[in-house]
């Protein structure tokens, strides 16, 4: 492993933020639904996100979009697995891979969902977010996908059954965030003191609360019981 020296070579992970980010204000859900002939800023809860896609176009679309979303928030990590897999933080037994899939996508959820493409107002992040979890793992152990394939379809299933599309949603991602917390505390468990890997973990926490506060006003209709249904068995064209 060669050692990468943070304060010689940082303006990679400036480059890769800014690109991460620009790569997360890409919107799939306006795009598809430009096609279909309507806004979904405009339609249903007004979210360009996976659920209100699935809510007024019918589940088919909603799974392009979620695939698509996910696809985006993953390459990012993906990039960053393989640049960085041979390095390690000068000094330390930490793997800058490591560290730099999840920054990178961190990156994209905020681009999501803050992006500068849309004066800031974007979707909720939780696709990009799976996608993210759904390739930084199994890209160092291809075998972690059967884990998180088993899971999305659990939370799938968690949705069909009760409606609760946002609190399935945040459940799903709470749910990936522990456990890919855990295979690194158990990774590193002899240097938790290290500040890379303090780091990593402010990372993933950062990404959880994220989306926990993207869905502040859902969390506010669920507690008022005034939340927005989604279907993921029955859906009726709306015009």
């Amino acid at each position: 492993m060669q050692e990468f020296v943070f304060s010689d070579k940082w303006y990679w992970f400036l480059i890769g933020a800014a690109a991460s980010y620009l790569v997360g204000c890409f919107n799939f859900a306006v795009l598809i639904s430009f096609f279909k002939k309507k806004d979904i800023r405009r339609v249903g809860s007004g979210n360009p996100g996976t659920l209100n896609m699935t809510r007024t176009f019918g589940l088919k679309v909603g799974i392009i979009n979620f695939l698509c979303d996910a696809v985006k928030g993953g390459g990012p990590a993906l990039a960053g697995y393989f640049i960085f897999k041979d390095y390690v933080f000068a000094g330390t037994a930490v793997s800058v891979a490591d560290f730099a899939r999840y920054f990178f996508g961190a990156f994209v959820i905020i681009g999501h969902v803050f992006p500068v493409t849309m004066k800031f107002k974007g979707g909720k992040g939780i696709a990009s977010t799976v996608g993210l979890f759904a390739f930084a793992l199994p890209c160092e152990n291809w075998w972690y996908i059967f884990i998180i394939a088993a899971f999305i379809v659990c939370l799938f299933v968690y949705i069909a059954v009760t409606e609760w599309g946002a609190m399935g949603s945040l459940i799903g991602v709470s749910g990936l965030t522990v456990w890919q917390a855990v295979i690194f505390a158990l990774r590193y468990s002899g240097h938790l003191s290290e500040g890379w890997v303090i780091g990593l973990f402010a990372v993933l926490l950062f990404i959880n609360l994220l989306t926990w506060a993207a869905h502040r006003k859902n969390i506010v209709r669920l507690l008022a019981g005034e939340e927005h249904r989604t279907s993921v068995i029955k859906h009726k064209n709306r015009n």
